[in-house]
Formats: structure tokens, C-alpha cells, sequence
């Protein structure tokens, strides 16, 4: 494939840019530039403003408020979303249970659900990993009896990233404990959040966040109308799901947008100190992450543009591990050199998202505090989503047939 843009990807790029400029919060815009995480209004307030520009969700069908793009134009314009800073459309609607709505769903659900999850009228939240099912999640025990025309739900969920928001969660559930194998006997429902029964927990991480949550399912009702795709069949949504969320774990843009800042960082000198960037190892290592990231980015645009042979097959992408492991690795090793950057100025501090700005930090300081907070919370990138050890297994079977 050709992995140069053309004038008219150029343009497109500058469209975007222009538009981003013109339709950014200058608070939003201030946030995510210091590295903090949006609060929940920011994250609703801007995905309508891309709704509205009918850009939230290019990737989906043109009928379900799809772009008749390229795989090249969608990247482009996520990645000029995650370089601006700006925030980026909720992976958990947009890049999670829509294509599964899409490629497993009734016509009612996705009648009901897409333009709500485009929209972000309803936040949905992942219940899929619990307290002894993580990397191994087909050994999940969340377990649906069905009771006539529902499902009753107990069990426990963990690790629930931003459930404290959540209207609405996509659960997988054991349906059939007599299953033969752990990944049979699996479906996929959805739930309404305000379901009695249901309790949310908050975990607070090792940087002092609100990010995660325990959710405990006690006898709570669900319909079997909110059953996904076929009983005791949901391992192919997760597989099909997970897929997904790896290809999007990539985040090339982002990993360029802090680059850009860590150059800037790099060259000042706190407290009359040497500025990092004239240390050769620290010079040394940021050329070595901006080579990979390049060559990241070539690995992307080529499983991007064979996304629409998955999604049409409803079969998960093999290659979608590769951008998972390289992708967090990178992520991983840049907040190292935020570390150094910062030396011993790098106090951890919490990365509160919900905090209101009153009592927060300089902006022009920020970088500095959460260098350690954001050291630490990334160690769990090669853990969720698969950890690195299951993306090579997978690996290891879909390429080499081991």
C-alpha cells in the first residue's frame, strides 16, 4: 500500500485541524494539554460536537452515522484528535459495543442503541473482567439464569473502568455452567445501570484516581431482549469486541502529541538544573521511541485498512496484537522519559478527572507532578484490553499456527 498522503489527505488534515480549533473548549483544550484526563461533561459535551459534525463515529456504517471514508481519512482524524489534545470519542460506545451491535445485534438494538452511543446520550462502562477471571476471562463466573422472558444476573465484576459514570454496562455472563469449555456457554447482554440490584464500588488507583470500580450483581432483572447475538454464543462478540479495543490501543496520535511536549519539557532547566535533552541517554532513548512509533504507525495504517474485511466477516483482527503490544510498550517507555525529565521535581500527585480546577496546580507545572502518577497507572496498559503475554499467544496461533 502507498504510506505517503496525498494532497487530498493533506487537506483533509488541515480541515480538521481548522475545525478543531474552532470548536475546542479553551477549558477542555487547557486539561488535556496538561495531561490531566477530561472531566465527564467534557467527554459528553465534545463527542456531540463531533456527532453533530458527524464524526464520532466515521468507522460505522454510513446508515448508523458512518463516513464513506478511507481508512486513511479515519486515521487522520483520530489522530488529530489525540495530538491537539482533544478528548476522543468513548472507545467503550464507539470502538467496543457498537461494531458488536452492528456486526451481532437484532435491527431493534441497533435501532435503540447506535445513535445514543454515537451520541454519547447513554455512557456504557465494559463488565467483563472480574476478581479470578482477568487474562484468563473465558474462566469468568457472572452467571444469567434465564427466568422466563429475563435473566437473572449475581455475581461480581472488577476493574470497571469509569462505571461511577455509566448509564448503561455490556456484561459477559455464564449461561450454561455444563459447558464443555470455558469459552462456550458465554453470552452477551447488556443492562441498564439503574437496574436494582446492581452496586458500584470505587477503586482508587496507585496516582490517588477515581478511574475503576467494582460492580457487585445482586438477583437483578435483565431482558432477554438485551441478550446480543446468540446464547451461550457471546466468546464471539468479546473476541470480535476485543479486537477492537486493541486496534484502538494503539494511540499513535496521542504517543506524538506527548513526544512534541517532552521536546519542549527536555529543554528547560527547573531549578537552574541541566537540561535533560543534553544527556546523551536520554537523547539517545527518545530517538530510539520516536523510530518505533514511526514504524507503529506504517503497522497501523496497514491493519486499518483491513478493518472492513473484519468487520464484515465479524471475525476479530489477529494483527490487532501486534498494535496492542507495541502501542502500550510505547506508552509505557514515553512516560519513562517524562520520569527523567522530571527527576526529582516529579512528585506523584493524584489525576483526579472530576476535579474542578479550583485548588489544581499551574498548568505550566502540571507535567512534573504527574510524571510519577502517570509512570505508575500506565504499568497497567500491557494488562488490560489482554495482557502482553495473551496477545503473543494469540499471536504465536494466528501467524505462526503454534
Amino acid at each position: 500500500m502507498e504510506l505517503r498522503f496525498t494532497d487530498e489527505e493533506r487537506a483533509f488534515r488541515q480541515e480538521v485541524r481548522d475545525w478543531i480549533d474552532a470548536n475546542l473548549p479553551a477549558a477542555t483544550r487547557e486539561r488535556m494539554a496538561s495531561g490531566r484526563t477530561p472531566t465527564k461533561a467534557m467527554q459528553v459535551d465534545w463527542q456531540r460536537r463531533l456527532y453533530d459534525k458527524g464524526w464520532a463515529v466515521p468507522h460505522w456504517p454510513v446508515e448508523w452515522g458512518g463516513q464513506p471514508w478511507s481508512a486513511i481519512k479515519r486515521f487522520i482524524l483520530s489522530e488529530e484528535i489525540q495530538s491537539t489534545p482533544a478528548p476522543s470519542p468513548l472507545g467503550f460506545n464507539c470502538n467496543m459495543l457498537g461494531p458488536v451491535l452492528i456486526a451481532f445485534g437484532t435491527d431493534e438494538q441497533k435501532k435503540h442503541f447506535l445513535p445514543k452511543l454515537a451520541s454519547l446520550d447513554l455512557w456504557f462502562c465494559q463488565g467483563f473482567s472480574e476478581p479470578g477471571a482477568g487474562s484468563d476471562l473465558a474462566s469468568l463466573k457472572c452467571a444469567a439464569k434465564r427466568d422466563g422472558d429475563h435473566y437473572v444476573v449475581n455475581g461480581q465484576k472488577t476493574w470497571t473502568t469509569l462505571a461511577q459514570h455509566a448509564d448503561w454496562i455490556f456484561l459477559l455472563v455464564r449461561t450454561d455452567p455444563g459447558a464443555a469449555k470455558q469459552q462456550e456457554g458465554i453470552s452477551f447482554l447488556v443492562v441498564d445501570m439503574t437496574t436494582p440490584g446492581i452496586t458500584v464500588r470505587p477503586i482508587i488507583t496507585i496516582d490517588g484516581a477515581h478511574e475503576v470500580n467494582e460492580v457487585f450483581f445482586d438477583d437483578v432483572k435483565v431482558p432477554v431482549a438485551n441478550l446480543v447475538g446468540t446464547e451461550n454464543r457471546g466468546w464471539d462478540c468479546a473476541k470480535f469486541l476485543l479486537s477492537n479495543e486493541r486496534t484502538g490501543q494503539a494511540r499513535v496520535g496521542a504517543s506524538k502529541e506527548r513526544i512534541r511536549r517532552l521536546k519542549l519539557i527536555a529543554k528547560e532547566a527547573p531549578g537552574g538544573a541541566r537540561p535533560v535533552m543534553e544527556d546523551p541517554r536520554f537523547r539517545s532513548r527518545l530517538t530510539d521511541v520516536e523510530v518505533q512509533l514511526k514504524a507503529l504507525e506504517m503497522t497501523t495504517l496497514r491493519v486499518l485498512a483491513d478493518e472492513n474485511r473484519a468487520l464484515s466477516q465479524r471475525k476479530p483482527n489477529p494483527a490487532s496484537s501486534v498494535l496492542k503490544i507495541r502501542g502500550t510498550e510505547l506508552q509505557q517507555a514515553i512516560s519513562e522519559l517524562y520520569v527523567m525529565a522530571a527527576g526529582p521535581y516529579g512528585l506523584a500527585a493524584p489525576n483526579d478527572p472530576e476535579a474542578d480546577g479550583r485548588n489544581e496546580p499551574d498548568v505550566a507545572a502540571d507535567w512534573q507532578t504527574l510524571a510519577q502518577a502517570t509512570y505508575f497507572n500506565w504499568r497497567k496498559q500491557s494488562i488490560y484490553g489482554g495482557s502482553t503475554e495473551i496477545q503473543k499467544n494469540i499471536m504465536a496461533k494466528a501467524f505462526l499456527g503454534l
